[in-house]
């Protein structure tokens, strides 16, 4: 599994590059000053904005936020109360120094917070770090009010069997391990044509001339990904906590 101080570095490279923050908001049409750590389009957040419905007043857990990105605009949009909390005490930092907010260190299945003390629960791109991804979403159950939502964006493999897509994407089954952790009104939607930005810029990314080392990074992901990409299909899972 993917270490914490894996994270550290490579946020304290990003923090120096605009080369990779510029390509990822221009190609995935994210707004501006948005700092992804991920590969949310706007699309796609404009998406999970509607479906978690927040508005002021209410708490939104950004878990595995990273640098806090997608967590500020959604608070921004809808007036909610922001927590973010991220493995990374890099990222959180950063976090921190950008917005000022509630940005704490934790990791997804030990988020630190009281139950049943948030209205909506966000894992962007991130659930497969989870040593364990029943225990990940049980953390998302516990902390969430009775009725609150939990939105999740991830890969999971295109077949479940194929030994040539990384472990911890074969571990997601969302369709079966949301109700299995006790989440109702359960949705895990194929979403293909969030699958073109990425493509798209994984291919952009490989051809950024003197690249800085944020960007050196990130080419070596894209050759990775762009090997097996056909291998996993893009999901926006949607659940709720029972009343």
């Amino acid at each position: 599994m993917v270490s914490a101080e894996h994270f550290d570095r490579w946020y304290a490279d990003r923090a120096e590059s605009t080369q990779a923050d510029d390509l990822v908001r221009r190609v995935l049409g994210l707004p501006d000053g948005l700092e992804s750590t991920s590969l949310l389009g706007g699309a796609g957040l404009d998406e999970v904005v509607a479906f978690l419905a927040l508005a002021p007043g209410r708490v939104l857990l950004d878990l595995a936020c990273g640098r806090g990105g997608y967590g500020m605009e959604i608070a921004r949009r809808t007036g909610c109360r922001l927590v973010g909390v991220d493995f990374s005490p890099v990222a959180v930092e950063q976090a921190r120094q950008r917005s000022g907010g509630d940005f704490r260190v934790g990791n997804l299945t030990a988020t630190g917070l009281n139950g049943a003390s948030v209205d909506a629960v966000l894992v962007v791109d991130s659930l497969q770090f989870a040593e364990s991804k029943p225990d990940a979403l049980r953390e998302c159950l516990r902390v969430l009010r009775p009725g609150g939502r939990l939105a999740v964006t991830c890969w999971q493999a295109a077949e479940p069997v194929d030994e040539q897509v990384w472990g911890p994407i074969r571990e997601l089954d969302l369709a079966a391990q949301l109700p299995a952790a006790g989440f109702t009104e359960v949705e895990v939607a194929d979403r293909s044509a969030w699958r073109a930005g990425e493509r798209r810029l994984w291919e952009e990314a490989l051809a950024v001339p003197e690249p800085d080392p944020a960007m050196v990074s990130m080419q070596q992901e894209a050759r990775h990904v762009l090997a097996g990409f056909d291998r996993k299909r893009r999901v926006l899972a949607t659940a709720v906590k029972p009343r």
